[in-house]
């Protein structure tokens, strides 16, 4: 499935001002929650399961939360910058300041795992993942992903 159709501007939140990880992980359930018609408590509790298996922080000041969810009826992705960095235990132990969040029913196994290729292709472009970190807004978030997603 191809970031472009899965980005939705209501998923696309600019300069958050979060402290954690756990919090990070708690905003976005909350923010998914409507858009999947599923209970947020159900999504942070996959989210994280999933980061407990290992960090989804890829480094670059990159992190990919992800979960299976057997209550979403289709596949969610939600993108998210921070005011000031957050400890991610990502791989290369620098904070993270982009949040890239997939939900996916179970039946979606193959794109799930397309679609997080495609978003750790994305931290092979340093001037484009500071394009993102510049934004203030979410709509200029939006511009921007979408633009980076274009080449």
């Amino acid at each position: 499935m191809s970031l472009i159709t899965m980005l939705k501007p209501e998923l696309v939140l600019a300069k958050q001002n979060i402290v954690s990880k756990k919090r990070a992980l708690e905003s976005i359930a909350n923010a998914v929650s409507d858009r999947l018609h599923c209970d947020k408590n159900a999504i942070y509790s996959g989210l994280l399961s999933r980061e407990k298996l290992g960090s989804t922080g890829i480094g670059e000041g990159i992190a990919i939360p992800h979960c299976r969810l057997e209550s979403a009826n289709h596949a969610a992705i939600l993108i998210m910058s921070l005011e000031s960095p957050i400890d991610f235990d990502s791989i290369d132990r620098k904070p993270v300041d982009l949040i890239f969040a997939l939900i996916v029913p179970p039946n979606e196994c193959d794109a799930h795992l397309s679609t997080l290729a495609q978003i750790a292709q994305l931290a092979q472009s340093p001037n484009g993942l500071n394009s993102l970190r510049e934004t203030q807004t979410n709509e200029s978030l939006f511009v921007a992903f979408e633009k980076l997603l274009q080449g």
